[in-house]
């Protein structure tokens, strides 16, 4: 007696045609974006639409913010990929239905309404508000360098460009010499008449080259001359603050405003930089910033050019408060805890002038170096301010505070480069890089939302 197996004919048709949500479990992601975007205010995007009544009909600005964060939600970036899973996925399925958009639309959407919906972080914020995941009592700082969309190899250092102009401006002079010299022996053997105007392939080459040399070093001797500015308008303020408190302003080097020989410039991104990282030492980056809360949710979300952290308290600081505010949320936060890249005597009393207790590294530590623990209590007069935030952290408050980050913000990124796969930026230029790493924020944020309210329901 043979085997009964079940019935399988991969060619029978459908009688009637299923509907794709009988495909996927009730409580799918896909539901909830579902939910949550209908409940967005979109008329940043749809407003542009409205403007125009001209050409095909586009695709509804309701489903492209849905797949767009949906994708973003699953780790797919490409919008070639998104394309080929509304093909082939039932869960993009029941999001675009039979009308897939062409990976172009895609990228033409979010390319086009990238500032809009980066606008829609502080939405997110009030829906994790009303869920009641935006306490801050005690928050974290922490920033990561995600590589650009640029090669580190297409770098070049200010020194390195004047070297290279001059080698290249000899060999343009020696290739224009030599057509010359060409056209002049071909003249005596085909006549004046015959055409001759074209330019080597190696003499464009070397000319466009050069072209895309002086362009950057024009753009490196305009930050400097920038940077000189502020710098000289800075030492004069001080020196004013000086002669009022009666003193004599102090004697200061002169102000160079040529850039540093090891300014460095790339040609495919200009606006990111060599960073240093912790895996492929130094690399072309946008220094990725967010604070969060103890419930993971990230409260603001910056991208910087600028390799070191201690410039970024302040503005991430104000841009929390900013946000919560946005969100119907009284921004008051109770501490705030951040590595020693972020520490500076300025930045201690800039926190403790907002009512913020800092919690600022002052060393970075051995793996598994351990500190002698700090009596509780006020600090001696006689220890400087780093000495005293120091003794702050070895107290058995400071131990514990400092300690939260280990589950407040370092997982997030974890969660965003390792467990969703965002390590680098798809987009170019210093304002997309910061849309982009919103809407990689904002879909965290959606995520953390999603599985409260899975939980609330269990």
């Amino acid at each position: 007696m043979s085997k009964t197996y079940r019935p399988w004919n991969p060619d029978q048709a459908w009688l009637l045609p299923p509907s794709p949500r009988a495909w996927l479990p009730e409580g799918d992601l896909v539901y909830f974006m579902l939910d949550v975007v209908k409940e967005m205010d979109l008329s940043a995007i749809t407003c542009r639409y409205e403007q125009e009544d001209r050409g095909y009909p586009p695709y509804h600005p309701r489903l492209m913010t849905t797949l767009l964060l949906y994708a973003y939600c699953m780790g797919v970036y490409s919008s070639r990929r998104i394309q080929k899973l509304c093909e082939r996925d039932a869960a993009y399925r029941v999001l675009v239905g039979d009308d897939v958009p062409n990976f172009r639309t895609i990228s033409d959407f979010r390319k086009d309404h990238l500032a809009a919906l980066q606008s829609l972080f502080v939405q997110v914020l009030r829906l994790c508000g009303e869920a009641g995941l935006l306490k801050v009592g005690v928050v974290s700082l922490d920033g990561s360098k995600v590589k650009a969309n640029a090669s580190r190899h297409k770098a070049m250092s200010y020194a390195y460009m004047e070297k290279e102009e001059e080698r290249l401006q000899k060999e343009i002079a020696e290739w224009l010499a030599k057509a010359q010299s060409t056209d002049a022996t071909e003249d005596e053997l085909y006549g004046r008449e015959t055409r001759g105007d074209e330019l080597p392939d190696e003499l464009a080459r070397r000319q466009s080259r050069l072209a895309k040399i002086q362009e950057a070093k024009r753009a490196l001797e305009e930050q400097a001359l920038a940077a000189a500015a502020a710098e000289a308008a800075r030492r004069a303020a001080e020196d004013d603050a000086a002669r009022a408190a009666g003193k004599n302003p102090r004697a200061r080097q002169p102000i160079d405003p040529t850039p540093a020989p090891k300014a460095q410039r790339n040609f495919t991104d200009p606006e990111s930089k060599i960073m240093k990282t912790s895996n492929k030492g130094f690399d072309q980056c946008g220094n990725a910033q967010i604070i969060v809360n103890e419930e993971q949710i990230i409260l603001a979300a910056e991208v910087t050019d600028q390799a070191n952290d201690k410039q970024q308290v302040k503005p991430m600081v104000a841009q929390a408060q900013e946000n919560l505010t946005g969100a119907g949320v009284e921004p008051k936060i109770g501490a705030l805890d951040a590595d020693s890249g972020y520490y500076s005597e300025d930045n201690v009393t800039y926190l403790e002038g907002e009512s913020i207790d800092p919690y600022l590294a002052t060393e970075r530590l051995k793996h598994n170096e351990k500190l002698a623990c700090a009596p509780d209590g006020p600090a001696p007069e006689a220890m400087t301010p780093k000495e005293k935030m120091a003794r702050k952290l070895r107290t058995k408050k400071g131990r514990e505070t400092y300690a939260k980050r280990k589950g407040m913000v370092e997982p997030v990124f974890g969660q965003i480069k390792q467990a969703r796969g965002f390590r680098q930026f798809l987009l170019r230029g210093l304002a997309k890089m910061r849309g982009e790493w919103s809407l990689i924020c904002l879909t965290h944020n959606l995520q953390k939302l999603f599985r409260s309210r899975q939980l609330a329901v269990a």
